[in-house]
């Protein structure tokens, strides 16, 4: 069962738990650079090290590698084609898609929507 956070925006409610998706490049987060860490917006799990976020140049946050054991994946193909969607396993709430085309060490890229993160910073 999906435990909403009252508190979240409209928009925030229809990316995480709607299957939304922010637009490119409207995120703040985008440019952030500060040490600290990122947070579920919904339920406040830790869920990125800001040593692993990098610029992707696909318009969303992205990291190379999550902290451990906090999301779940499914696939959807909602493009007519399989990704691999994540939800942070706390809440369920949908955050983006990871792909195989980040840098190393893990070669994996996060695009998150940013709208579904809390950046804390050190």
């Amino acid at each position: 069962m999906n435990k909403k956070n009252s508190n979240l925006s409209a928009e925030q409610k229809l990316v995480m738990f709607e299957e939304g998706t922010e637009p490119p490049g409207s995120s703040e987060l985008n440019n952030e650079k500060r040490e600290g860490s990122y947070h579920c917006a919904n339920c406040g799990v830790k869920l990125f090290d800001s040593k692993t976020k990098y610029e992707s140049g696909s318009g969303w946050p992205s990291f190379f590698e999550s902290l451990p054991d906090v999301f779940e994946t499914k696939t959807d193909h909602l493009l007519g084609y399989a990704r691999t969607e994540y939800h942070c396993k706390n809440c369920k709430a949908h955050h983006g898609h990871v792909f195989d085309d980040g840098p190393q060490p893990t070669g994996k890229r996060y695009c998150n929507n940013g709208i579904c993160l809390i950046f804390k910073s050190k």
